[in-house]
């Protein structure tokens, strides 16, 4: 099995065993919040780890982002990265690859790579990045914070990432056209969603980037931590030609594939309006997509189908 553990195994084995505790960090490990936030002085400290192997092409790329993605959704400015690097095999090569990746990335958002660490690891089938991003904030802004009456927005669309991933790492598989081939692959330059955090987060009551399992997941995960209901239409959510022509080329759903470049952000209902209206006037697309509304049985109803537990994402099975 590939992908994410279940909610069981991760209360019980992980957010239940969090070491000494410390007055200082004000979130620690819980379901859905993707950092951590850490008294430091008069500002917050904001961390947040990442692993990824499976998107071979653009692994460098992703790592960055992904990263410093969940310190921007959660009110911070990324400022620091470590990374871990381990390769299967003696590849000066893919190295340079990953390495060079990595530094573009991380100076194209002015973010110093501070530390880590790279080996071989043979047991691997392909090379792994675990990255750490740090940044500071004001205020931290958690997955945790939707309320009742809630409006969500979603910047972007749904499988932004899935789609770049799909135009790589599956290109022989893709019938179609090589200009669209080219625009889906040209998705990994949107996928960072630091530019509309910092937009978002002095009026978002709570914000999530959607990486596994795509939007839906993220919705998931957005609700039942808040312990509220999404209700969602599909017809709502936007989704790019390419991301539409490449997902029914494979046979997966937009909804249930890699989702980072999208933003998820609850704002309140009597703001919704300027909220979109600060998104269009920074340039970045975005919809309205869900209401926030109160239940004792936490989850996300789309179309009328109630889901509550984590979404595996559809293209582990495209890897398997």
């Amino acid at each position: 099995m590939v992908g994410k553990l279940d909610s069981d195994d991760l209360a019980n084995f992980v957010l239940s065993r969090t070491g000494a505790p410390d007055e200082d960090v004000l979130m620690g490990p819980k379901y859905g919040e993707d950092a951590a936030a850490i008294r430091f002085g008069d500002r917050i400290l904001i961390a947040s780890s990442d692993p990824l192997s499976l998107a071979r092409e653009r692994l460098g790329t992703l790592a960055v982002h992904v990263a410093c993605n969940d310190v921007a959704a959660c009110g911070g400015d990324p400022r620091w990265l470590t990374n871990v690097v381990f390769l299967p095999n003696d590849d000066p090569e893919t190295l340079d690859v990953l390495t060079g990746q990595i530094d573009a990335e991380a100076d194209s958002l002015g973010v110093a790579i501070v530390g880590g660490h790279s080996e071989y690891a043979p047991a691997l089938e392909r090379p792994m990045v675990s990255m750490t991003a740090l940044g500071v904030a004001d205020e931290y802004v958690p997955t945790a914070g939707a309320d009742p009456g809630d409006r969500v927005l979603l910047t972007k669309g749904a499988g932004v990432e899935g789609t770049a991933i799909l135009a790589t790492d599956f290109r022989e598989d893709l019938d179609l056209p090589a200009a669209a081939l080219e625009r889906a692959e040209g998705f990994f330059g949107d996928i960072s969603v630091v530019p509309e955090s910092a937009v978002l987060r002095e009026r978002a009551t709570a914000m999530h980037d959607p990486t596994e399992g795509g939007v839906l997941n993220g919705l998931v995960e957005l609700a039942v931590a808040s312990g509220v209901r999404i209700d969602v239409e599909r017809s709502s959510v936007p989704v790019r030609e390419e991301t539409a022509a490449a997902c029914e080329a494979m046979g997966v759903d937009p909804l249930r594939i890699f989702g980072s470049g999208a933003l998820l952000a609850a704002v309140p209902g009597g703001e919704i309006d300027d909220a979109l209206g600060d998104l269009r006037d920074a340039g970045i697309e975005a919809s309205e997509i869900g209401v926030v509304t109160e239940t004792d049985d936490p989850g996300v109803d789309l179309d009328g189908e109630v889901v509550r537990e984590g979404v595996r994402d559809d293209l582990y099975a495209l890897w398997e």
